[in-house]
């Protein structure tokens, strides 16, 4: 694998420009159809090369979407993703098959991302055989090699994911997502179904990982620890769009926007004396549904902040100074 991909500079691989991803509702006999989910309605942002970019929000908001349209498993509404200055939503057939080899995707669930009736050798080697870069004796050392680099005994080869635990075929997981040498991957949920006890040990592996071979990361989570200890910078989502981005350090020590006060309001901190003075934020109503948002700012039914204009017209993402990114009418 190539150590030094990214070069000298801060290098955009990928960019996402006004990112839509609409599912359709159909109603009737005739499956007529009667709206749309907007699971992503018009998002923007860059990830850089070798960083990890995390991706925050409550359950629903769009973060897995936005994962899998960037790697074409859900074709876009709108918007383009252009990966190392391609455009993958112009891509078809052979082509974009050639580039997803250098993008790849670790799922949430160990459970059922695993097909349980192969063995963890047929699992790992699936994308080799199915590109066509390597078959047989080579093959089968190419698995020993990335179980070995994931930390599990080259021997499980002809074991089956059942005989595994949810750590073990985690890192099951992101061995067949390490064969291809991939450039990027989108890593979604990757701790939200391990103990607590695991987590960390998945999270360091990535790190490790990261740093021996240039990769570069969407991280999605709920875990805003988690997220603070992994990523380099921070989006933080609400149906279907960025509300705030920023470096990692700056949006915990200073979040702009009321939703991301709320998010991180709600994180534990271990000094007792800080953790008794702090105000905690509980945010009233429930989240609306992406069928059909509010007008203006859709965060504008729960923000205990919210004007007139907020209910009116939606505010623009804007950068108000250092690379300080947030969609708001009261941060100026």
């Amino acid at each position: 694998m190539v150590s030094d991909k990214c070069g000298t500079g801060s290098k955009v691989l990928l960019s996402v420009r006004g990112l839509k991803r609409h599912f359709p509702i159909f109603h009737g006999l005739l499956r007529q159809q009667v709206g749309s989910i907007k699971a992503v309605d018009g998002v923007s942002f860059d990830v850089y090369c070798g960083e990890t970019l995390g991706l925050v929000g409550e359950s629903g908001c769009g973060k897995t979407t936005i994962g899998r349209t960037i790697l074409q498993l859900y074709p876009p509404t709108a918007g383009e993703v252009r990966f190392d200055g391609v455009n993958l939503t112009r891509l078809k057939g052979r082509n974009l098959r050639r580039m997803r080899r250098r993008m790849q995707m670790i799922f949430q669930d160990p459970y059922a991302s695993l097909n349980p009736r192969m063995t963890v050798g047929g699992i790992v080697a699936a994308p080799l055989k199915i590109h066509g870069v390597m078959r047989g004796r080579e093959a089968a050392r190419r698995v020993a090699e990335l179980l070995e680099l994931v930390g599990l005994n080259p021997g499980f080869v002809n074991r089956y994911p059942h005989e595994f635990s949810g750590g073990q075929r985690q890192r099951i997981g992101i061995a067949r997502a390490l064969a291809l040498q991939p450039d990027f991957i989108v890593c979604d949920e990757p701790i939200a179904a391990l103990d607590v006890s695991i987590q960390a040990q998945v999270v360091n592996l990535l790190q490790e990982l990261q740093a021996r071979f240039t990769l570069t990361y969407l991280f999605i989570a709920h875990d805003l620890s988690m997220v603070r200890h992994i990523s380099d910078r921070v989006a933080v989502m609400y149906l279907g769009k960025i509300v705030e981005q920023t470096e990692r350090e700056e949006l915990y020590e200073h979040p702009l926007h009321p939703y991301t006060q709320a998010l991180l309001s709600a994180v534990p901190i271990c000094d007792p004396v800080i953790e008794r003075q702090r105000q905690r934020i509980i945010l009233e109503g429930d989240v609306p549904s992406p069928a059909n948002p509010p007008a203006g700012c859709n965060f504008q039914t729960r923000c205990w902040l919210a004007m007139d204009v907020c209910r009116e017209k939606e505010p623009d993402f804007r950068d108000v100074g250092g690379e300080h990114w947030v969609a708001c009418y009261r941060v100026g």
